[in-house]
């Protein structure tokens, strides 16, 4: 193996390491828990450029696991979009400096139609804007960029993303989503099949 690439996978993989491990996501599995399977909202997530494709990527995977979610963009957000917000649902936004312009001005936005919001904060700085104002944290570690200019997002969404995989897993675990329900959820493709044969035996 080429021994720079061989570098550069262990600096991902120390990076997810050294995401720091607290009870901030326990809050945050009882936060989705509450107010989307016990109180009847949905998951919204937030994030622009890179950061937004985790968002949204994070929320198809909610909806495949038994937690409706929706993805949301901050500026279509200003424009109308803000309207998906119902009561009960909960903001997961994503951002690495926690100081997005369009994150902030959505986050206000959403409070002022619902004063009670609760929200998530996925970021790298623990004392940004948005984790001031967030009802939980979660701090990615704010690990270094494997990018060689130390700019392009490259480890900060490895990190974001796996920090929604870990959400994603607990609340399953939480909820004891079944391989029937799964079932549901995918008519097509593999994981469709995949699902079906596992509930007959």
């Amino acid at each position: 193996m080429n021994p720079s690439i061989k570098k550069l996978l262990q600096q991902e993989a120390q990076a997810i390491l050294d995401i720091p491990v607290t009870d901030a996501f326990d809050r945050a599995v009882e936060l989705i828990v509450g107010q989307v399977k016990q109180k009847g909202g949905k998951l919204i997530t937030c994030g622009m450029g890179k950061a937004g494709q985790i968002a949204m990527n994070i929320a198809t995977t909610f909806c495949s696991t038994g937690i409706p979610a929706v993805f949301l963009h901050p500026c279509e957000a200003q424009h109308g979009d803000l309207g998906v917000m119902q009561e009960n649902d909960l903001l997961l936004l994503i951002s690495n400096s926690g100081r997005t312009h369009e994150n902030i001005e959505l986050l206000k936005l959403a409070q002022t139609m619902n004063p009670s919001l609760k929200s998530i904060v996925i970021t790298g700085d623990e004392n940004s804007p948005l984790t001031r104002e967030a009802t939980v944290c979660l701090y990615t570690g704010a690990p270094a960029e494997i990018c060689p200019l130390g700019l392009t997002p490259t480890t900060s969404t490895t990190v974001m993303a796996v920090i929604g995989d870990i959400l994603v897993v607990q609340v399953m675990e939480k909820t004891g989503l079944t391989i029937e329900e799964y079932a549901k959820r995918h008519h097509g493709g593999y994981l469709g099949e995949k699902s079906r044969l596992l509930c007959e035996k």
